[in-house]
């Protein structure tokens, strides 16, 4: 079966449903990483059908989006990609900070262009809401991108509704970008109905959830340096245990029901939740790509939910929010 896809509203090219996630590639949070190898892994993903590459200035501070410059460039054809990164986060030193201002904005769509090497960019992003600036005026410095042509599609990412409803006033919102995944719910009950509602795509992030949901992630793992893994708590005792268990038995039915295993499993249910358009795919190697046509070769039926469900009752009984992800409001300048 061939790869699955969905139209984002303002771009010429369909998405492919599953988009390959480049924020380990950016080495910074996650222990490292081979710019030659991440160069593969974007080749062999294009290679498989898949269409949508997601980055951010955010991820390696900016080395990211160069490594994905570096692979389109080399690649070519650069008309059937599409390019999404974002916009909002302030460096400073070696934290981020939210800033959605009109000048922050401006300012970094220049360098991001820079970096992908291209004269546009697909879909533009606002990373994080930033509390201390209006969504009206983050929106307004966007809507300027797109007439000006530097950017095709608006998106936001990680935004509540009410934040969407005001953006959405003064600039078109083509795409939402929730976290979602099997441990990881909350985009289910609000932002999904409500993007259905008013035709705006998703591209759901964290399918894997920090590689728990891989298979390749073991109770002996270790996790060094500045992997985001060693403050995440479902990292850490007891929850590590809880979700651990959650995945040996999701692998076992996956092996018994489908002969897959639990990544294509985890994929699969992100891919078959009501208004989920793209499931990112986060990945560093062309290996684990190797999955992909497990994922687009069977579909979850009523009792696999169901088998889902109960697995996920049974074992996390203590569950946590993604949100120590969060980046922090910016300080006062000194």
């Amino acid at each position: 079966m061939g790869m699955e896809t969905k139209r984002i509203p303002d771009l010429p090219i369909l998405a492919s449903r599953v988009g390959l996630g480049t924020w380990a590639m950016g080495g910074f949070q996650w222990g490292g990483s081979n710019d030659d190898e991440s160069v593969r892994t974007i080749h062999a993903a294009l290679d498989l059908g898949i269409t949508l590459l997601d980055t951010a200035p955010a991820y390696g501070f900016g080395h990211s989006e160069e490594v994905v410059g570096r692979a389109i460039a080399e690649r070519g054809q650069r008309d059937r990609v599409i390019l999404a990164t974002k916009v909002g986060l302030e460096r400073r030193g070696d934290a981020l900070f939210r800033n959605g201002t009109r000048k922050q904005i401006l300012e970094e769509v220049e360098l991001s262009l820079s970096r992908l090497r291209t004269d546009y960019i697909d879909l533009y992003q606002v990373h994080w809401p930033d509390p201390l600036t209006p969504y009206e005026e983050t929106a307004e410095a966007l809507f300027d991108l797109k007439r000006e042509g530097k950017i095709r599609a608006i998106g936001v990412s990680n935004y509540c509704i009410e934040a969407m409803e005001r953006f959405g006033r003064v600039a078109p919102i083509a795409s939402a970008q929730p976290p979602l995944n099997l441990f990881e719910r909350e985009a289910e009950h609000d932002i999904l109905p409500w993007c259905r509602k008013h035709d705006v795509a998703t591209l759901t992030y964290g399918a894997l959830c920090r590689g728990l949901l891989s298979g390749a992630i073991h109770r002996d793992t270790q996790f060094s340096g500045d992997d985001l893994r060693r403050v995440d708590p479902k990292f850490s005792p007891p929850r590590f245990d809880q979700y651990l268990g959650a995945v040996e038995l999701l692998d076992r039915y996956a092996h018994d029901r489908y002969h897959s295993g639990v990544l294509a499993l985890a994929v699969r249910w992100v891919l078959d939740q009501p208004g989920v358009s793209v499931a990112l795919w986060g990945a560093r190697h062309p290996k684990e790509l190797a999955p992909l046509h497990e994922v687009m070769r069977f579909r979850l039926d009523d009792e696999a939910r169901a088998h889902v469900e109960a697995v996920l009752a049974e074992t996390i009984r203590d569950p946590v929010s993604p949100e120590f992800m969060a980046p922090p409001e910016r300080p006062a300048k000194a």
